[in-house]
């Protein structure tokens, strides 16, 4: 089935509007338009109150002004290029109209001396007299009428008119069908929403200022409607991953105890209630699709191998997935002591096993002699095959959007699945962007970490924290020095940390400062990073590789040099570093002075909370929505209308209506089911329509 007719026209071309030519299609194009659906959602960002005068004397200037005129003389320009003015009088004051690029017969023909008209237009003063330069209306006064009271103005391009993009959307709202209605009826009638042709019309005839506001009844209708699609969309997408035929995989809790009666703490209710969560999803016949989310130092890893470790007592698999080699090495490490603890035989595959050896970890694999597997993204080549694999945990989830995850739960195998992610992401957008999941949440750090102390240093102060570095790894203290992120460079980002590590080895002394960037051989990194965890070096001086997972408990100061030039969420990953272990922390924000205002707003928020939450909320309203999560390959959708910073409740009601509209009529087969659907083509959530079908 394809797009319904009734919405034909408006995913015709633009040029089939009438007035649009060649020329006004190509300005249009500019703005991401090319066709009547496009200029419908294009809505006026603000408006021209016009107000009605007897004179323009002793009004506040400049202003917009309608006011009633006799037309007194034209003076025509002395010289080339000079405007033409037009005298006119109101009741009480002689003012004019200015004309630059003058067409002399259009003026005569609009303004006879001696007639009276209505004028409309920005009021100003220029050397003490009033003038109203080019106005937008002149009307004999038995037409005042037709000049609006308040007037929309919409996003121009440069060569683009208000009057010709104002005419143009006119033609497209000509076009607006009548559709049957997609909200649920209680909704639409406690938030007295409009109809959506009715709401089309209103938003693009705003009678007041209040009507342009977010708020306004029809533009919170037309945002919803974009966000109902999305939530649809994403909806779909699990009822597709759950009737996926899964597997119930329950444990007995054996393996789970004995990790827990040797940890030596005790883990955070957070923690416990998000494996009992995960633990009911995976006994239920289908498959479960969970995120994990939680703040820097929440103990997802110890979440992450419980999990894994209720696949194994049902005698089945795991494999844990991270981004990069270093990480996947680190969960390793954390995992191997939890592992003996239970007894537990735990591998990991990379892109560095070769040969023999690979072939005789795969045999392993297949032959059910490895219980848990971690890895990269090599875990999902071909030839690895697991003789039962029950849970897939992919961490730093959202290097991947929705598609991708479809295709890893496409590798069959029924498999559970389970997404960590690292970084706290306000509520707006992982409804956005994990909308299709249920989330579990580690708001708790684990007891005993203190809180890491941040402060502000210029660079100009570089000897000082030198100084305060030397005194102490003489304590038997332990430091990361990250370099300056260099946009678009890792070469010169690599370059830039060599240098550092020259320098401060010669202010420290050799053998106590290691060096790792994304430029050097794996062996070499991994090497350094075995260095420095073992103590053997006392300072580190790293890139971002080590922005995730690295877990150096005696390390507690971390210096991050050109601190300004680093994102909020970034900060706040590279600050968990330390803080891990019982003594005191320090996070040293380094920065090359003058700071622009955004900069040092971003390095305050850091110096006043430790709350990931918080500080992913302000990037958001900081930054906007596309770039928190990673702009391009985010996967985020991009909406017209909502405002994914500001209307996170409406997502959210969005969401749960798209779940329960499912529940009701999984084939959307209903009258409101079959709008829907028609609204899925209307936002070209076509992905969405061929789910409906393959479900």
């Amino acid at each position: 089935m394809g797009r319904p007719p009734i919405l034909y026209p408006l995913f015709a071309e633009v040029e089939t509007l009438p007035g649009v030519g060649p020329r006004i299609a190509k300005l249009l194009a500019q703005m991401g338009i090319t066709r009547p659906r496009d200029l419908i959602f294009t809505l006026p960002h603000s408006g021209i109150e016009r107000r009605r005068m007897a004179t323009v004397q002793g009004a506040a200037l400049p202003a917009t002004v309608v006011v009633e005129v006799e037309v007194m003389r034209h003076l025509p320009p002395r010289a080339k290029g000079r405007p033409w003015r037009v005298e006119v009088r109101d009741r009480a004051l002689s003012f004019q109209l200015v004309f630059f690029h003058p067409r002399e017969d259009w003026i005569r023909a609009q303004l006879p001396v001696g007639a009276r008209r209505v004028v409309s237009g920005r009021a100003e003063l220029f050397d003490g007299m009033v003038q109203m330069p080019h106005p937008d209306y002149i009307v004999p006064p038995e037409a005042a009428d037709d000049i609006p009271g308040f007037e929309p103005v919409y996003p121009l391009t440069q060569g683009l008119s208000q009057k010709t993009m104002a005419r143009v959307v006119a033609e497209a709202l000509k076009r607006v069908p009548e559709l049957d209605e997609w909200i649920d009826p209680s909704l639409r009638a406690r938030e007295a929403w409009p109809r959506w042709h009715e709401a089309l019309a209103e938003a693009h005839h705003p009678l007041t200022p209040h009507e342009l506001e977010r708020d306004a009844p029809a533009r919170q209708r037309l945002a919803y409607d974009e966000l109902f699609a999305h939530q649809l969309t994403l909806a779909l997408a699990r009822l597709h991953l759950r009737r996926a035929k899964g597997r119930v995989t329950q444990g007995d809790g054996r393996l789970r105890a004995k990790v827990l009666a040797a940890l030596p703490y005790t883990p955070t209710r957070a923690q416990l209630r998000a494996v009992e969560e995960i633990a009911a999803d995976m006994a239920r016949p289908e498959r479960m699709n969970r995120l994990l989310q939680g703040d820097v130092g929440a103990g997802k890893t110890l979440v992450a191998f419980l999990a894994l470790l209720i696949a194994v007592e049902a005698g089945g698999q795991g494999a844990l997935m991270a981004p990069t080699e270093i990480l996947a090495r680190q969960h390793l490490a954390a995992m191997r002591p939890l592992a003996e603890a239970a007894g537990v035989r735990v591998e990991i595959l990379t892109g560095r096993d070769k040969g023999a050896e690979r072939a005789a970890k795969l045999e392993r694999l297949a032959a059910g002699e490895i219980d848990i597997l971690v890895g990269t993204h090599a875990l999902f080549q071909k030839e690895v095959t697991f003789r039962d694999l029950r849970l897939a945990v992919v961490d730093e989830q959202h290097r991947f959007g929705v598609a991708q995850r479809m295709e890893l739960g496409a590798k069959g195998r029924a498999a559970d699945m389970l997404v960590m992610t690292a970084t706290p992401i306000p509520r707006s957008l992982a409804l956005a962007h994990y909308g299709d999941m249920d989330v579990s949440l580690l708001d708790e750090k684990p007891p005993g970490r203190k809180p890491v102390k941040t402060a502000l240093v210029s660079s100009a102060r570089y000897e000082e924290v030198v100084a305060h570095l030397r005194e102490a790894v003489a304590q038997g203290r332990q430091a990361y020095w990250v370099c300056p992120l260099v946009e678009e460079s890792e070469t010169l980002e690599a370059t830039a940390a060599e240098e550092r590590f020259r320098a401060l080895r010669a202010a420290l002394g050799e053998g106590v400062v290691g060096l790792v960037h994304g430029q050097m051989p794996p062996a070499e990194k991994d090497a350094a990073m075995a260095d420095f965890e073992a103590g053997r070096t006392r300072v580190l001086v790293a890139t971002t590789v080590i922005e995730v997972g690295v877990d150096v408990p005696n390390a507690t100061i971390m210096v991050i040099e050109h601190a300004e030039r680093f994102g909020l969420a970034q900060l706040h990953q590279l600050r968990g570093r330390v803080g891990r272990g019982s003594a005191q922390s320090t996070c040293l924000l380094m920065y090359h002075p003058p700071l622009t205002d955004s900069a040092r707003r971003r390095l305050e928020i850091l110096r006043e909370t430790e709350d990931g939450f918080r500080i992913a909320e302000e990037d958001l309203a900081m930054r906007g929505a596309g770039d928190v999560i990673g702009t391009a390959q985010s996967g985020l959708p991009r909406f017209r209308i909502a405002d994914l910073e500001r209307q996170a409740a409406l997502m959210a009601l969005a969401q749960s209506d798209a779940r329960k509209l499912l529940a009701e009529d999984p084939e959307l087969r209903s009258q409101r089911g079959e709008a829907a659907r028609v609204l899925l083509w209307l936002m070209e959530e076509e992905k969405a329509i061929r789910l409906i079908k393959v479900g």
